[in-house]
């Protein structure tokens, strides 16, 4: 079991008072330094007023921030947790992703998935509709650009061109799809590295647009069913990474409630399948941050 830290996406709208002098560089070393194996970024490049008033929240440009917590840091792994590939074009993606893998020493993994957020991809003028038939081929041309390649597709086919450098890890950064639904577990058996489920109650499900995700078991049997799917290709078990059942405390920041709640169900977890637990405090400066990082780290990390 390895162990993610989602930066905490409340303290972008008030990062000048929350960092208390401190850089992104300073709080990707406090999580290193606890003995965290990945660090994490969330995308929300233009929200609508109405969703961030309903719980929605900023964010950092994911490939910036990333950028300073990897030259911050030597082992630390730093992912998108997710970037909505929808958001770009997809050569745009393949360079971002390939030169963070470069200068990062092989340290990246891009977690994507089709977003959720209507209003965001009509300011972006971003094609919602067909978001998820884009990012079947979006994949394809990611890696078809990492391998120095043309990718020939209906969308964003293209010949005469080629993007260097290429990415230091073989195949590129690993592919981790955020979702519930049959299609996001489609992307996982074929074409991904590693998958993103997330916890949802029928009212949130709903708002995605996924399918509900309430209990261990449910997550047991749909982990078991996609890496059966891969088995029956050839593939092996693929990375699940999850935001555990019992982070509802964290958002009014008992970080010891909830170190004591999912402690014993690490196990639970593992044997489920999960992969990488990630978790995200609701720190409100970064004097609590690096108390609630070190907390965490002693209690679930260090056990």
């Amino acid at each position: 079991m390895r162990f993610n830290l989602m930066f905490p996406m409340r303290a972008v709208k008030h990062w000048e008072t929350w960092r208390e002098g401190a850089t992104l560089a300073e709080v990707a070393r406090v999580v290193e330094q606890a003995g965290f194996d990945g660090f994490s970024m969330s995308e929300h490049p233009y929200p609508d007023k109405g969703w961030l008033a309903t719980g929605g929240h900023h964010a950092f440009d994911p490939m910036v921030s990333l950028s300073f917590a990897a030259a911050a840091t030597t082992r630390l792994r730093v992912m998108t947790c997710i970037l909505v590939s929808g958001y770009r074009n997809p050569y745009l993606t393949a360079k971002a992703a390939a030169s963070l893998d470069v200068l990062s020493g092989g340290r990246f993994t891009l977690g994507t998935g089709v977003g959720y957020l209507k209003s965001e991809f009509e300011a972006l003028g971003a094609d919602f509709t067909r978001r998820g038939t884009l990012l079947d081929e979006a994949i394809t041309a990611w890696k078809a650009t990492w391998r120095g390649e043309e990718h020939r597709g209906p969308a964003f086919g293209v010949s005469g061109h080629v993007a260097l450098p290429l990415p230091v890890t073989p195949g590129g950064p690993p592919i981790w799809i955020g979702g519930n639904g049959a299609a996001a577990q489609r992307r996982v058996v074929e074409v991904a590295d590693g998958w993103m489920p997330m916890a949802a109650s029928g009212e949130m499900a709903a708002i995605t647009r996924s399918q509900p995700l309430e209990d261990i078991d449910t997550l047991a049997e749909w982990i078991a069913a996609v890496n059966k799917r891969r088995a029956d290709l050839g593939r092996g078990p693929a990375d699940v990474s999850f935001v555990p059942f019992e982070s509802g405390s964290l958002r009014s920041g008992d970080c010891a409630a909830f170190c004591a709640a999912v402690r014993p169900r690490l196990d639970p977890y593992a044997e489920a399948g999960v992969t990488w637990i990630t978790i995200e405090p609701a720190s409100r400066s970064f004097s609590d941050f690096r108390t609630d990082v070190e907390l965490i780290a002693s209690q679930l990390i260090q056990r």
